[in-house]
């Protein structure tokens, strides 16, 4: 990814942007935006906008409305941001390159500036640490979900995946005996099997774990 050509500042109180102020005077190319209806927002420049959390209405995580409208359109940084008054991994989370707090001294916001214009993020490194490692550990425990659930279909024989597959579709004993020419004394000792294997206590809780894990079952049938 190339870098930003331009910082895009959305300002939306009276007062001067002071941060735009300081980023033209090291050089970078700005432009500052007071109302959002204004922003045009092309594919030919490679633009960051900044979102200013102050004089804004911000949803109940502290993050600007806008920011969050805005984000699947273009890269989106918050500044004039208080602490305290933001969830930083939600925003992080939701695609925002980095948070400009009011409490940063000058040369701070420049760093800030800078890496997010090379396109880096701009988090508190033990954030972005344990944000990192949150990621991490709900992958695992979906792999090991996954795991689990593989094992338990592959405890299915192929009848009874056939046989929960009739009773899915609404078939009682005597149906799906008459369908798989078997008796309703050999469907019942299926269905008895089919239960201890998938946990299920009834035909409703039968459905109900088909229902939740179909994608996988119809994999292995």
């Amino acid at each position: 990814m190339n870098n930003i050509d331009e910082l895009v500042f959305i300002h939306q109180v009276s007062a001067p942007c002071h941060l735009a102020i300081l980023a033209d005077s090291i050089g970078l190319k700005t432009v500052v935006v007071k109302k959002p209806s204004d922003l045009i927002i092309t594919k030919e420049c490679n633009r960051l906008f900044l979102v200013a959390q102050k004089g804004t209405a911000l949803d109940s995580k502290g993050i600007p409305l806008l920011a969050s409208r805005l984000i699947n359109q273009a890269p989106i940084a918050l500044y004039q941001v208080e602490r305290n008054t933001l969830d930083p991994q939600a925003a992080l989370l939701l695609g925002v390159k980095g948070l400009l707090y009011t409490d940063q001294g000058m040369d701070l916001l420049l760093t800030g500036l800078r890496k997010m214009v090379a396109n880096e993020l701009w988090y508190e490194r033990a954030l972005l640490s344990n944000t990192f490692n949150h990621l991490v550990k709900r992958l695992d425990n979906q792999t090991d979900c996954d795991q689990d659930t593989i094992a338990m279909l592959q405890m299915l024989t192929g009848r009874e995946r056939v046989i929960i597959q009739l009773v899915s579709s609404g078939a009682r004993n005597k149906e799906i005996a008459h369908q798989l020419c078997i008796s309703e004394h050999t469907v019942k000792a299926h269905i008895s099997s089919i239960f201890r294997k998938t946990q299920s206590r009834n035909r409703v809780e039968l459905l109900r774990w088909a229902q939740t894990y179909q994608s996988q079952f119809e994999l292995c049938s």
